[in-house]
């Protein structure tokens, strides 16, 4: 049932006399107390914050004054009294409202400043579970959610970066806030603690293992404001969580201008590609264009990796992103300028890389720090109308599949090599994914087609251009073996992965037809194995 409505016309302005500061990012706090200070407002604070000012040489009172009870229980209780939550709900144009203020001595509060215990810090630093817990903020949220309400005659202010906003704004104003300065503190103050509340719900949502509860929130800090979207006339932002996952949201930006969408989108991909080499056992490096691999190699070091990977597609490659599993060093970085290129990601880069790219003012380096675990748990989102579609990450990984040969000829070692590779990587090429693979490289990738059967002539198509390009004689197919993300329908999608050269196939197997896919497999002596597991990914 509808609260009933009394409608009282907000005051354009409101003059800011008590102000109650209680905040955990002590950052430009004694400077914006002081100037409070300065312009007369009166101070309330808790705790650290109460010390810090106190220390800066500016009066404050401490809250246990305003509510006649001291701090309790570690801390846990102290704003949560009808003196404080009164002075910044009450409705200062309702009679009622302030008869209730002077018969109990409760003083108005217009302005409070506060952010939280930082949850999403402690979660990124791997805290226990006890921990965790002691950091979910109580009467934070609960002051914060009270003055926004009332932002008719509250300010409430959650981010120091505002600061000077604020300040600016009383200076224009006589020390009055504008209702519509208001207005935007509190949009800004219930989406702050909704992202706050996601991150302690998601955390819970995953310690007691339900990915999909009755209710699901999601929600970020914006880290910065793009020009545009995936295309000009569309606005786009870039919003961080409170995932710890190692990669774009995380990298340090080392040279270069600011990320677009599309640069974000596909140097996430990128990153999550290569992240599938264990960088102890072997060199990777992974070329991406819109999402999809160009070339993928594996190599003794990252300048072999990187060569092999580029000889798969050239042209799709030039203006891509680029991925390496371990520290980019002088060889490849002086490789990978020879060519255009609008993000480089990896884990580290030693100072000759940095001073050899930093000639390219138009790169966009990235360091990470680490790899993601291809494994570790985690939730993706898409937006449909009206809703969102929630799954877990796709953490299958085929060195822990039982791969099961099907055909009376089993791949040889060096095939097997190979077979492991390919599906590795088209677990990270759009469906239907086919990826044409010899000596732990790509040779040709096939993505994003309707028909499985396009797939695999586009990979060999591609294939045979790469060859001609290096001045091959023969296609870079012959002799290579092939991956699909799901099982083939019909024979006919092997059938021209065949005719390309392919000597042995892994697939996820589970199709109708297995038994036909399995002749057509024998009838040609080439090998299979099945994997039990699919990859799609749209």
């Amino acid at each position: 049932m509808a609260i009933a409505v009394k409608h009282i016309e907000p005051p354009k302005t409101v003059p800011i006399s008590r102000a109650l500061l209680s905040v955990s990012d002590k950052t430009g706090l004694e400077d914006f107390a002081r100037n409070l200070a300065a312009r007369g407002v009166s101070l309330i604070s808790t705790g650290g914050t109460a010390r810090t000012i106190g220390q800066a040489g500016v009066k404050v009172r401490d809250v246990s004054e305003i509510t006649g009870f001291p701090e309790i229980m570690d801390g846990r209780v102290k704003t949560l009294h009808p003196n404080v939550h009164g002075g910044l709900l009450a409705v200062r144009g309702d009679p009622e409202h302030l008869q209730a203020m002077q018969q109990h001595g409760i003083e108005p509060i217009d302005l409070i400043v506060i952010n939280l215990y930082p949850f999403e810090q402690v979660l990124q630093s791997g805290a226990d579970y006890a921990s965790m817990v002691e950091n979910i903020d109580i009467g934070g949220p609960a002051m914060i959610r009270a003055a926004a309400k009332n932002h008719a005659y509250v300010a409430v202010v959650t981010d120091p970066g505002d600061y000077q906003a604020v300040l600016e704004e009383m200076a224009a104003n006589d020390g009055a806030l504008t209702y519509s300065f208001r207005q935007k503190l509190a949009a800004k103050a219930f989406a702050r603690t909704a992202a706050y509340d996601a991150a302690i719900s998601n955390w819970f949502a995953s310690e007691t293992q339900n990915l999909l509860g009755d209710w699901r929130a999601f929600g970020g800090n914006l880290d910065s404001v793009m020009r545009y979207g995936e295309n000009p006339h569309q606005q786009a932002g870039f919003y961080k969580s409170a995932d710890s996952r190692p990669g774009v949201a995380s990298a340090e930006l080392i040279q270069g201008k600011q990320l677009s969408y599309n640069n974000i989108n596909d140097t996430d991909a990128a990153f999550e590609m290569v992240a599938e080499f264990d960088a102890a056992r072997t060199a990777a490096v992974a070329i991406i264009k819109h999402a999809n691999p160009c070339g993928v190699a594996e190599g003794e070091t990252l300048l072999e990796a990187y060569q092999s990977a580029l000889r798969c597609d050239p042209v799709s490659a030039f203006g891509g992103i680029i991925a390496l599993n371990r520290k980019l060093d002088a060889s490849v970085a002086g490789e990978i300028v020879k060519i255009f290129t609008e993000v480089i990601i990896a884990p580290e880069a030693d100072a000759d890389a940095m001073a050899i790219l930093s000639a390219k003012k138009n790169l966009r380096l990235l360091l990470t720090g680490d790899l993601p675990d291809p494994r570790a748990a985690g939730m993706l989102v898409k937006s449909v109308a009206g809703g969102l579609l929630v799954q877990s990450r796709d953490a299958a990984c085929v060195d822990d599949l039982e791969l099961k040969a099907v055909t009376r000829r089993t791949p040889e070692p060096r095939e097997m090599d190979d077979l492991r590779f390919a599906f590795r990587v088209a677990k990270h090429v759009k469906s239907n994914a086919i990826v044409y693979a010899r000596d732990r490289a790509t040779v040709g990738i096939g993505a994003g087609q309707m028909s499985r059967l396009d797939s695999a002539r586009i990979a060999a198509s591609k294939a045979r251009d790469a060859a001609q390009a290096a001045g091959l004689s023969e296609p870079l197919t012959k002799g290579c073996v092939v991956a699909s993300d799901a099982f083939f329908p019909f024979a006919d999608g092997l059938l021209s992965a065949i005719e390309a050269g392919a000597t042995a196939v892994i697939q996820p197997g589970g199709s109708m037809r297995d038994d036909e896919v399995i002749a057509a497999a024998d009838e040609h002596g080439i090998a299979m194995v099945f994997t039990g597991t699919r990859h799609f990914r749209h």
